[in-house]
């Protein structure tokens, strides 16, 4: 192991993807020193992970962003079917989707869409307000941990310790593989996949329809435009056997105009730029534990998912929020070690769920509904989750709504748990010390009347109608 620094971080995170920088900024904010790597010299190029969930924004409102990703997002675009030429008629993807928004669910709806390049530089933004920064070009390549710290070696010799590591460095993760941890799963399609950004002239294909070209004989191809840029989203699927045994889509520049060319009405010559392209084969895939030791698995290092759904970055996104306030609480030597064992317990069991829901509808066996909205989940079989009250179980996502003056989710924003009194009085609470903050409002339809500890990730963590059992569950968050 190379001479390590003198300094002990709390957490070194590896990888600024979405999850990396997801977990950076909930660490900033509550003052844990972190520091992220990031093996390549900058941030992913790609508009991969466009589709923004509805839960996924109301991640965003807690962690500051969600003016921007709304800013730079826009809703997804009704499909348009295309064959010869000439528009067949509209095709919905999200048909299903159309559940209007409530004030328990106030982003309930479309999928927001946004490249996943710039939710990166936005979430990336807020990491340095907060006094945080990546670092890029730093590759790990040895880890070694003991029972209080991580040693992780990086390829120009440098190495760091810190009291926690967590792999956020994608479905090929160099961290996962040092450990020696595996990954269980499928191949959701033999064939390969291919996902490009173009532009396009724009006399040649409008920007109000996402774009549907079934009828080639080797495969579909599709161009979403990509609000707040001049790109499109190119994804196109290749029959098994269509490119011959063994071969790859061709991904250079010209290989995706040929393509576009080959399988649309519009000609090579109205792409007027490639600017990143990528081969794909899809699968699902779950890591066989979650945590080794004081190293984490998060995002894509733990869990490789279908496109299709739009699951695989949102569920990443919340790996990161349901780890980074554990972390906080642990670190502070406000809550016990064991706290951090509820993050396996927890997020496995759901990133196992959404495999299956992303590989249902690649296949065609489901059809994309609430549950791809992921506001319906939640953690009622954690050990975190103790009792229920009026209409809410311990475990369930704490609503929204705008009661006697007061938004909930402004309530619950921040660092902080919150204990709220709905239509009844707020007991007394000692030694929370701003780490719970104490609300009562009127009796409101989507709580029913009672008491609610909100956790800092948003879901109810212990609920009753009286506060018998409250303070020995605090002792143990």
């Amino acid at each position: 192991m190379a001479t390590v620094r003198d300094e002990l971080l709390d957490v070194l995170i590896v990888g600024a993807g979405p999850t990396g920088l997801t977990l950076a900024v909930d660490l900033a904010r509550r003052g844990v020193r972190a520091r992220v790597v990031e093996k390549e010299r900058g941030l992913f190029p790609g508009s991969r992970g466009k589709g923004m969930q509805p839960r996924t924004l109301e991640v965003f409102h807690d962690l500051g962003v969600l003016d921007e990703v709304l800013a730079a997002g826009g809703p997804a675009p009704v499909g348009m079917v295309w064959a010869e030429g000439v528009r067949q008629g509209e095709h919905d993807l999200f048909a299903g989707e159309t559940i209007a928004s409530t004030p328990a669910e106030p982003y309930a709806g479309r999928p927001c869409m946004i490249p996943q390049w710039r939710t990166q530089e936005i979430l990336l933004a807020r990491l340095r307000s907060l006094g945080g920064d990546v670092e890029f070009g730093r590759a790990v390549t040895g880890l070694a941990q003991d029972a209080d710290g991580v040693a992780a070696a990086f390829g120009d010799g440098t190495a760091v310790r810190a009291r926690y590591v967590v792999a956020a460095d994608g479905g090929r993760s160099t961290v996962r593989r040092l450990l020696g941890t595996g990954m269980t799963g499928e191949e959701v399609d033999p064939a390969p996949a291919l996902v490009a950004d173009v532009r396009i002239a724009p006399a040649a294909l409008d920007r109000d329809n996402w774009h549907f070209f079934p009828a080639s004989p080797d495969g579909m191809l599709t161009l979403c435009p990509l609000p707040g840029t001049a790109d499109f989203q190119l994804m196109a699927q290749f029959k098994e056997g269509s490119l011959g045994s063994g071969e790859s889509p061709d991904t250079s520049a010209d290989g995706v105009r040929k393509l576009i060319a080959a399988r649309t009405h519009l000609a090579a010559e109205d792409v007027n730029e490639v600017t990143w392209c990528s081969e794909f084969r899809p699968r699902a895939a779950l890591a066989d534990r979650f945590r080794a030791g004081r190293v984490f698995l998060a995002g894509d290092a733990a869990h490789v998912h279908s496109p299709a759904g739009g699951q695989g970055l949102n569920t990443s996104v919340q790996d990161a929020y349901n780890l980074g306030w554990k972390l906080g609480r642990v670190l502070s030597g406000r809550a016990p070690a064991a706290l951090l064992d509820t993050y396996e317990e927890e997020r496995r069991p759901l990133a196992a769920a959404m495999l299956g829901l992303s590989t249902r509808i690649h296949r065609g066996e489901q059809s994309r509904g609430r549950a791809t909205q992921q506001l319906g989940l939640g953690y009622r079989d954690s050990s975190l989750s103790v009792g229920a009250a009026g209409a809410l179980r311990a475990g369930d996502r704490a609503p929204d709504g705008l009661v006697d003056g007061l938004r909930l989710f402004d309530l619950f924003r921040g660092p902080h748990a919150t204990l709220l009194a709905v239509g009844t009085d707020l007991p007394p609470v000692e030694g929370a010390d701003g780490l719970l903050r104490t609300a009562r409002i009127s009796s409101y339809e989507a709580y029913g009347d009672g008491l609610f500890l909100v956790r800092p990730d948003g879901y109810v963590g212990w609920a009753g109608q009286t506060a018998a059992g409250l303070a020995e569950y605090l002792t143990r968050v």
